[in-house]
This record gives structure tokens, C-alpha cells and sequence, in this order.
């Protein structure tokens, strides 16, 4: 077990380059499915026969478990032994998907997967926290954030051909391969919910703190939406399935340059005017793809959406995090995260009316999109977070 936990007598600084890019490469992993996902859905539908609609129950499977798991971790979070749980956790993921690589029945699958989520949830959330003891949290997120949409460009653009050499069940197995290879990172992770937090809070109201949960909460159930789908609502326009997955890649690493844009950025304009404009533009990206379009359109769209999400994302979280200096809003923060994530393909599903028609996952996420940037921001001007009164963030 040493050569996976380390020596738990000594505790760890989360701002060395070591611990921070163990941090990193853990997340990846936790949200390696859901990175994927346009992918992923793609591949249940094409490679194991099932329907749109349950591809994307199967899709919120995973996020429902890992949903449940960190409202567990939210909880407990300064009791829990983190290396134990991510262990534990990883060890879950590794099974899980190795088990779903000879699983074709949709129930069992449904449940297998569940249970996979669960797993997930036990590290996500824990690397998220560990984020927030770092001292520099915009950028560190930024880092964070990068990493995922690093592995997430070069996972998209070569699922395609693995699909035709090794089909779905090759995925599954390099999912459990992912969870293997991170056993050996929790040593570097800290060992519990002890250690001391950077950089004081800003307190706001309850009531404020609330609506920035409920915009953290819609933000995500608009990307769980539209997200889940971006695969299909690019082959339902017309377009061949290798060029979908390019136009995907490319907009990872257009995510990556967010991403990047919010470390580099941070704490010069504050957070509102960042996170109005990601939020816009997430709105105006999806806007564009209805009916047929080129790869032109759907490249520059799907660009934009993913730059705007992944500019947006490090400052919510920083946001979170900033609200008080034990870490358990940013906890809760990813708890909301986890739940829109969750529960938006289903709702996706939901919506379908027509099956090859996409047209009302657009419509949600916009709606939800909207919604969250009206929620957050009160929250935000409550706080001072506006590139007047705040210097840095």
C-alpha cells in the first residue's frame, strides 16, 4: 500500500511543481470519460447499437454516481483520508471499466456505470480542493483545466480510428489503463482535509453564496446538455463522422487557449466582465447550429464554445474558492458541478422529440446558460469582484 499512499506522517505543499502536477494528471483521469463524451455518446450509438436516448442516460450514469459521491465528499472532506479515498476510488474506476468492456445489456451497463461514477466522484472533487489550498487558484485552475483539454484534443481526434481497430471495448480498457497509471500519483496528493488554506475569503451573504451555487449549477447543466451531444448534433448537420471529431479537437485546443487565457489573465479584469463574455458566447455558439452547416461554421462554433467554457470555468471556481478560506464552498461548487453535469445529458435525452433532430438540446442549454449568468452576478458585485474594486483576484 506504501508504494501508492507514501508516507502519510508527512504533509505535502500543494504549491510545489510535483504535487500540483500530480493534482493535475488525477483530475484528468477522475473526469476522463466526461472529457471524451461527444466521443464517448458517439460510440455507444454507432459501436454498441444502442439508441441516442440511451446513450445518453448512459452518459449521465457516470456523472449521476460521481454527483452522489462528491455530495459524500462535500461532507466529510476534513475527516476523510484523501489518499485512501482516491485509491479506493481509482481502484473502483480501473474494475468498473474493464467489467464494461464485455457488457453489451443496457441495464447492467446503466448500473456498471453508476458504480464507475462513484469511483469518479472520489477523486474529482478531492482534486478541485487540493486546487484551492494552492495560493495562486486562477491560475492553477487554468493549469488544471488545460491538462484536461490537452489529453481531451488528442483523445477526440484519434477515437474514430480506435473505434474501428479495437471498437468500444478498446475505449473501456484504455479508461481502465488511465485509472491504473494514476495509482501511483495519490502519493503526492495530501493525505487528509488538514492542511492549511492560502489567501483569506471574501465574505458574502448566505443569499449570495446561494445564487453562485445556483449559477454554478445551471452553467453546468447547459454544458451537461449540449455537450453529451455536439458529436451527433454535427453529424445530424451533415457532416462526416471524422470531420465532427476534428472540428472537436480543434475546439480543444481553442479550450486550452481559454483555459490559458484565464491563468494569464487572472486578477487583471477581475471576474465579471471574463465571465459575462464566456457565458455569451457560449450562448451565441450553440445559436448558430441549427439545420445543416459546414465544417466551417461547426469548427468555429464548437471553437468558441469550448474557448468560452474553459475561460469560464477557472473563474468560477476561483470565485468559489474565494468565498472563505476552508476550501468547502469550492467543494460545494463542484458538488453543483457534478450535478448539472450529471443529470444534463438525461435531460438532453429528455428533450429529443424527434430521433436525428438536435434543435432542443440548443434551445436548453442556451436557456440554462442565461439563466446562470443572471445568477451570478449579484454574487459577484456583492463581493467586489469587478475590474474596479478588484485588483486581485
Amino acid at each position: 500500500m506504501k508504494i501508492f499512499l507514501g508516507d502519510v506522517s508527512k504533509k505535502v505543499d500543494m504549491d510545489s511543481q510535483l504535487s500540483l502536477v500530480s493534482t493535475i494528471f488525477l483530475g484528468v483521469v477522475g473526469a476522463a470519460v466526461f472529457l471524451v463524451q461527444p466521443g464517448y455518446v458517439q460510440g455507444l450509438v454507432e459501436y454498441r447499437g444502442f439508441t441516442d436516448v440511451e446513450a445518453g442516460y448512459l452518459a449521465s450514469a457516470d456523472m449521476a454516481g460521481m454527483a452522489a459521491s462528491t455530495i459524500y465528499v462535500s461532507f466529510k472532506m476534513g475527516t476523510l483520508k484523501w489518499r485512501l479515498v482516491m485509491l479506493i476510488s481509482l481502484l473502483i474506476m480501473m474494475l468498473g471499466n474493464i467489467l464494461s468492456a464485455f457488457l453489451t445489456q443496457f441495464e447492467v451497463l446503466l448500473i456498471t456505470r453508476f458504480v464507475i461514477g462513484l469511483g469518479e466522484g472520489g477523486v474529482v472533487p478531492l482534486t478541485f480542493a487540493a486546487i484551492a489550498l494552492t495560493s495562486r487558484k486562477d491560475r492553477n485552475f487554468g493549469l488544471y483545466i488545460s491538462g484536461c483539454l490537452t489529453y481531451a484534443a488528442f483523445a477526440l481526434v484519434a477515437m474514430p480510428r480506435a473505434y474501428q481497430w479495437w471498437g468500444m471495448e478498446g475505449i473501456f480498457l484504455f479508461f481502465a489503463g488511465l485509472s491504473a497509471a494514476a495509482l501511483f500519483f495519490v502519493k503526492h496528493m495530501p493525505v487528509e482535509g488538514h492542511e492549511d488554506f492560502h489567501g483569506g475569503g471574501r465574505h458574502v451573504s448566505p443569499r449570495m453564496i446561494g445564487l453562485a451555487l445556483c449559477a454554478m449549477f445551471s452553467y453546468f447543466l447547459a454544458q451537461g446538455i449540449a455537450w453529451a451531444y455536439l458529436f451527433l448534433i454535427g453529424t445530424s448537420g451533415g457532416l462526416a463522422e471524422q470531420a465532427v471529431a476534428n472540428g472537436l479537437t480543434i475546439s480543444q485546443f481553442l479550450g486550452i487557449a481559454g483555459a490559458l487565457t484565464a491563468a494569464a489573465l487572472a486578477g487583471r479584469f477581475g471576474r465579471v466582465l471574463p465571465l459575462s463574455i464566456g457565458i455569451g458566447a457560449g450562448i451565441v455558439s450553440l445559436g448558430v447550429l441549427f439545420g445543416e452547416f459546414s465544417f466551417f461554421l461547426y469548427a468555429v462554433a464548437v471553437g468558441a464554445f469550448n474557448y468560452a467554457w474553459n475561460m469560464v470555468h477557472p473563474y468560477l471556481l476561483a470565485t468559489m474558492a474565494s468565498f472563505d478560506e476552508t476550501g468547502k464552498i469550492v467543494v460545494w461548487a463542484v458538488v453543483m458541478q457534478t450535478v448539472g453535469l450529471g443529470i444534463g445529458p438525461s435531460i438532453g435525452a429528455s428533450v429529443i422529440t424527434t430521433p436525428g433532430v438536435y434543435d432542443n438540446i440548443n434551445w436548453a442549454a442556451m436557456g440554462f446558460f442565461m439563466f446562470s449568468l443572471l445568477c451570478v452576478l449579484p454574487p459577484l458585485f456583492a463581493s467586489g469582484a469587478n475590474r474596479f474594486k478588484l485588483a486581485e483576484a
